[in-house]
């Protein structure tokens, strides 16, 4: 392969014109021959330059809506031709084609019609055709075209042809050819994951991810991992689109567990009151409503004090002042609400290790969105967890029902339990929870694990008993035995919450009786591995 490559002639044809004219203007300075279409040419001929429009090289005029224009030999056989084999320069004599040495091409916005919720018929007309194949084009023939498809690469650009004479490197061009697969890529994986909602394929044969660098991570999970962060582009508020006021690069761990906190801070509306999450290693240790944020933070660190320590916390509220205060006074690793006070944002600022984030809003746990996990050899796909349940869904299994402040509670722990991992173990009182067991391979573990956190936390706090006595329990899926159920009661819990299903909910329910528990079936599961 050739390794300097002059650039004589440029196609631009572009959706988005930022940069354009800045380019196009620095191209022609260094005598570039300019080549465009449609709305790119009338851009560069309202800025002054010198155009010509694609139609020149193929002979057809633009039709079919735009539809049809760059779709031909003239353009194609330019983008494609072998600048060293005599038959390729011989047939581009021969027909009249001439050599493009740079394409500029940026897609027809697809991505942004369907996020603002443009129809069927919208959305298959922002499907750009033409764009791809050039972009396919210009990347094959690297070792002689430089492709270029995202404006920030404009300056880049620039400067390889300073430093190389008004050549590009192989190297240079490989790297756009690469990024150019990767865009091409990408926007098919959009179009096809657009058209199988649009058409309800649940499970389509070929299922296709993509997603924008936002980070170069140090490190994955562990020191040895190799790790880098991705936007996909959606506008789902979190830790993707949040902004970073102050502290260090946020890590692979910081990242997990902040999506993981703000998730679940989003379960609890603003319009029912102040809610703080605490979390360490993707699952909570501490989760409260307070009549203010500080309230709330106090009532979720004082669940499990020893874990909250180097955590990740969030709230559903703007942070002020009164709860940053509060925060520092322990080492937290990051914090994420849906806006913050100039004062709060002030404080922080002695924390230099400290990492603040501040998102446009709380997520919609309701909203329909996919997840996937890597298996060997593939991947496993399924709809994000967005059940819910209101009061009006539980079934009332028990001789007691639950009292109005039990049910309140119910409610809550199963929010909670939700975003713990299972088994999930959640007791919860007066809208705190108040011990949480999480990832045991037993039900009955997680009953204990949590109930023992309870226990040391009475000591710490100096309660005359744990916090689990008159509490309410959840648990992400039915008791199996009634063991587990026992274990909570003993534990102090007066009411549960769970899936029902179990080939024993007789015996279960026959021994919440037994210990005078109330007890109510969602009918829903939330298992979280």
């Amino acid at each position: 392969m050739t390794d300097l490559a002059p650039l004589r002639r440029a196609l631009l044809s572009v959706s988005d014109k930022t940069g354009l004219i800045d380019l196009a203007k620095a191209l022609a300075a260094r005598k570039v021959e300019l080549v465009s279409t449609g709305g790119t040419a009338r851009a560069l001929r309202e800025a002054g330059l010198r155009v010509q429009d694609v139609s020149d090289l193929t002979g057809f005029p633009e039709m079919m809506d735009g539809r049809v224009k760059t779709l031909h030999p003239g353009v194609h056989g330019g983008l494609l031709a072998l600048r060293d084999d005599e038959a390729h320069m011989g047939a581009m004599q021969a027909h009249e084609i001439k050599a493009i040495d740079l394409l500029v091409v940026n897609l027809y916005p697809f991505e942004a019609t369907v996020a603002r919720g443009a129809d069927y018929a919208e959305a298959i007309e922002n499907i750009d055709i033409g764009g791809p194949a050039m972009i396919r084009a210009a990347a094959k023939n690297h070792a002689f075209v430089t492709v270029v498809t995202d404006p920030e690469d404009y300056l880049p650009l620039l400067s390889e042809l300073d430093a190389q004479d008004g050549k590009t490197r192989l190297a240079f061009r490989q790297r756009q050819a690469q990024r150019a697969y990767a865009r091409t890529a990408a926007y098919d994986a959009a179009v096809s994951t657009w058209m199988a909602g649009a058409i309800s394929e649940a499970a389509p044969r070929r299922r296709a991810f993509a997603g924008t660098i936002a980070q170069t991570l140090r490190y994955g999970e562990n020191p040895h991992q190799a790790a880098a962060f991705y936007r996909d582009g959606s506008d789902r508020p979190g830790v993707a689109t949040a902004t970073q006021h102050q502290g260090k690069e946020l890590s692979y761990n910081n990242i997990n567990d902040t999506d993981a906190a703000f998730e679940l801070v989003s379960e609890f509306l603003p319009s029912d009151g102040p809610a703080c999450a605490i979390i360490k290693h993707a699952n909570p240790c501490g989760v409260a409503r307070g009549a203010t944020l500080a309230e709330a933070y106090q009532r979720a660190y004082d669940c499990d004090r020893t874990s909250a320590f180097g955590g990740i916390i969030a709230v559903n509220g703007p942070l002020d002042l009164e709860t940053a205060q509060a925060i520092t006074e322990i080492f937290t690793e990051v914090v994420i609400a849906p806006g913050a006070t100039h004062d709060a944002i002030a404080h922080f600022q002695s924390k230099k290790n400290l990492r603040l984030l501040t998102t446009p809003g709380l997520a919609n746990p309701a909203s329909r969105g996919l997840a996937f996990k890597q298996v060997s050899g593939g991947f496993l796909v399924q709809d994000r967890d967005n059940g819910m349940i209101t009061a009006d869904d539980l079934r009332v299994v028990t001789k007691r029902a639950p009292t109005e402040a039990e049910l309140a509670d119910l409610l809550f722990a199963w929010k909670v339990a939700k975003h713990v991992k299972s088994n999930a173990i959640v007791y919860v009182k007066d809208g705190a929870t108040v011990g949480v067991g999480a990832g045991q391979m037993s039900r009955i573990d997680s009953t204990r694990i949590a109930a023992q956190k309870a226990r040391d936390m009475a000591e710490v706090l100096e309660l005359s008993a744990p916090l689990t006595q008159g509490s309410v329990v959840a648990s992400d899926a039915f008791f199996p035995f009634s063991d587990g159920l026992l274990a909570a009661a003993e534990a102090g819990a007066t009411a549960i919450i769970q899936p029902g299903g179990s080939m024993r909910d007789d015996e279960v329910i026959a021994a919440a009786d037994a210990a005078g528990l109330a007890m109510v079936f969602t009918g829903q599961r939330h298992f979280r591995h």
